[in-house]
């Protein structure tokens, strides 16, 4: 295997128990769509993923799957019984392949009648990497087993039962070894591929909030009509706002600063009030880089940015855009906004030059907006396009981009030539028409085809991929 050009890639997705996935194994390819009827597991599949790469990224499980689930008890599997003890759980697992080989890891989670990890397991090269196993319900700790190859077979040590063992190993593990090298490998990889994972919703309701200087926030639930944006949780977007105004770190000791009381549970562990890391960025630090959030509010900020970057891929953008937008489409830009104009609010006046719609510190200052150039017919703000126009614009941004433009958090360690970020997009083709979903696909193919990039998306109609090869369709619930 060549080292210096595999960058680590989830590539088997497994849903041993979860919701209502039992037994399930998802190969993974660089552009995978999952289809099947509503209920199908569809959504379930990407928040199990989301899950395992917000653990990688150092996050506690409780704000790992509160944030995404909204609560442990809906990720345990439909009729699921407790034991004499009243334990229920879920199991969740993956496959990272890239310069270690194929690395497995596999979670299984007590969810009830308190939220902790009771056993991990990473294997790779032959070897089992690291086993964790919960020894004393009354500790908040599992007793954990690395691979060492030396003096001694294995290196035993008590290990938070709240974080992912994986992703602390390189603060336990010296390396002296060939078997603690051959971990410190695996479970880089396996924490690389996890972090270099970026949800996208994108919310018209948001986007026209943010682009008129509204707030934005109601409505969440109704978007594009009938069709939610799928899975528990997911219409209420303050349910992002950890990883969109939270913490930034990668793997860490439990017990920094910033993370909500409390989270380590009743048995009132060490460090509670702590968050590792994650995704999640300060919000100001995230507006100031111009970084793309996942319900692409401050999207005009971020074109702004982009399209002075790269002329060639702002190119690639207006062009996909020409194609799903009814109407002439010339150019694609953001423009300043004028102190005092049409749907400007008083928030808008004292925004930081390329934020639309959030207060900052330089009053005064006006913000931007997005515009279409329709040529003879003028400008068209992007807020009044329709919301499968508005999807596509910003699932296209996203695909064209990288992880420094997004609001993510990537291992800084680790060159980007040796990662590969992954989408996620739950209902990708949701209110958009069969040739808009169409293109969208042809680009994602395109970018995945790069290496840079690969996408996890949901499909209410799998006809949108027929005759692209090197999309991969899967059907659930047949």
């Amino acid at each position: 295997m060549n080292t210096e050009t595999v960058r680590p890639a989830v590539t088997e997705l497994r849903l041993s128990a979860f919701k209502t996935h039992r037994g399930v194994t998802l190969p993974l390819t660089r552009l995978t769509l999952l289809s099947g009827e509503s209920g199908s597991g569809k959504s379930s599949a990407l928040q199990a993923y989301e899950i395992l790469a917000r653990l990688g990224s150092g996050e506690s499980l409780a704000r790992a799957v509160g944030e995404v689930a909204g609560s442990p008890a809906a990720c345990v599997p439909a009729g699921a019984r407790p034991d004499a003890q009243g334990r229920r759980g879920f199991r969740i697992g993956c496959t990272v392949d890239g310069p270690a080989g194929p690395v497995s890891l596999d979670l299984a989670v007590q969810a009830e009648p308190e939220l902790r990890i009771v056993g991990e397991r990473l294997t790779g090269g032959g070897e089992t990497l690291l086993s964790t196993a919960l020894t004393d319900p009354d500790r908040p700790t599992v007793q954990a087993a690395w691979h060492t190859a030396g003096a001694t077979p294995v290196t035993r040590a008590p290990l938070p039962d709240d974080r992912l063992g994986t992703s602390l190993l390189p603060l336990r593990v010296a390396g002296k070894t060939a078997g603690q090298r051959l971990v410190l490998a695996a479970a880089e990889q396996v924490v690389v591929a996890l972090r270099s994972a970026f949800v996208c919703d994108p919310r018209p309701e948001v986007m026209r909030g943010a682009g008129t200087g509204g707030t934005g926030g109601a409505g969440l639930d109704g978007a594009c009509g009938a069709e939610g944006a799928g899975g528990a949780g997911r219409g209420a977007e303050v349910r992002r706002s950890g990883r969109e105004a939270g913490l930034r770190g990668g793997p860490g000791k439990p017990g920094g600063a910033g993370g909500a009381p409390g989270a380590w549970g009743p048995r009132k562990r060490k460090g509670s009030s702590g968050e590792a890391g994650g995704w999640a960025r300060d919000t100001e630090g995230a507006r100031a880089e111009g970084r793309l959030r996942s319900s692409c509010d401050n999207l005009p900020a971020v074109l702004e940015r982009t399209s002075q970057e790269c002329a060639r891929r702002h190119a690639v953008l207006v062009a996909a855009v020409r194609e799903a937008c009814a109407g002439p489409v010339e150019g694609l830009r953001a423009v300043p906004r004028q102190a005092g104009g049409t749907g400007e609010s008083p928030a808008d006046a004292a925004a930081p030059a390329g934020l639309v719609g959030t207060a900052g510190p330089r009053a005064g200052v006006a913000g931007v907006r997005a515009v279409l150039d329709r040529g003879e017919l003028g400008e068209l703000p992007v807020e009044q396009l329709g919301d499968g126009e508005l999807r596509f614009l910003a699932l296209a941004l996203v695909l064209l981009t990288g992880p420094e433009v997004l609001a993510m958090d990537p291992v800084g360690e680790v060159p980007s030539a040796h990662q590969q970020m992954t989408v996620m997009a739950d209902g990708m083709d949701r209110c958009m028409d069969p040739r808009q979903a169409r293109e969208l696909v042809s680009l994602a193919l395109r970018m995945t085809d790069r290496g840079h990039v690969r996408l996890l998306g949901t499909v209410r109609d799998p006809s949108v991929a027929e005759g692209l090869p090197g999309v991969q369709v899967l059907h659930l619930g047949v």
